[in-house]
């Protein structure tokens, strides 16, 4: 696998998992389904879902060539960007207004 297919790979499956939380209402995606979700279910799932795509980007990466050893600067970084990634599930679950 070409190393710019994995990178763009990588970060189509972050923004696909960092929204997959708020717009599902199954817990962990598979359990029974809930009405509403709990928030604090949301914010579990998107945990997980980082570390499945950190995982994944460090699989892909190590699958290409040698894996970099990475420090908490980089995984801070990485959680945020997959915070931000997340921002317009969260404005659909949680922002937006009803009609009339």
């Amino acid at each position: 696998m070409d190393q710019s297919v994995a990178v763009w790979l990588v970060l189509a499956l972050a923004v696909f998992a960092a929204n997959l939380p708020y717009f599902n209402e199954r817990l962990l995606l598979v359990g029974p389904r809930q009405a509403p979700k709990a928030a604090w279910w949301r914010l579990l799932e998107l945990v997980l879902m980082a570390v499945l795509t950190f995982a994944i980007g460090s699989l892909l990466e190590a699958r290409i060539g040698q894996r970099h050893a990475q420090g908490w600067e980089f995984y801070a970084a990485a959680a945020c960007l997959f915070i931000t990634l997340g921002f317009p599930g969260f404005v659909w679950r949680y922002l937006r207004r009803g009609r009339g």
